[in-house]
């Protein structure tokens, strides 16, 4: 039992921030992945609260398109199928953790939507996965 090292386990004072990152993505194990390194880079923090990751109902885009270019021939078709996923975490936490929550790594395809609300105000940054990585560092 000794040679257990427990978490270091950091608390932070400050107003508290209400917090929703949406992810999207076609790819549903690189979403998920997401999810995991979020919440776990959270885990740590004394006083975030962590609600999530729920999972919203799957968009299925659908395009039903004829094989033979010039119309002629046997009436053959294609169906083509695109599945979108999405995730949704809340968070509650001190305005300092932030760079500390969405400092993850984020896989290619994911695409992340972060909202942060303060007292009424709203502030939202919607940008691809690359842009959003390189602007918090």
């Amino acid at each position: 039992m000794s040679d257990l090292k427990k978490k270091q386990v950091t608390s932070y004072d400050g107003p508290q921030h209400k917090i929703r990152i949406t992810l999207t993505s076609r790819n549903v194990l690189n979403l998920e992945k997401v999810c995991e390194d979020l919440i776990g880079s959270t885990k740590d923090v004394q006083q975030t609260r962590i609600k999530g990751p729920v999972r919203l109902p799957t968009k299925t885009l659908k395009i039903t398109t004829r094989k033979s270019p010039c119309g002629e021939g046997t009436n053959t078709w294609d169906r083509f199928e695109m599945r979108i996923h999405k995730r949704v975490i809340d968070l509650i936490s001190p305005s300092d953790i932030i760079t500390k929550i969405t400092n993850t790594h984020i896989e290619p395809g994911v695409h992340v939507s972060v909202t942060i609300e303060n007292t009424g105000a709203e502030a939202v940054y919607d940008e691809p996965a690359e842009e959003f990585a390189e602007s918090l560092m």
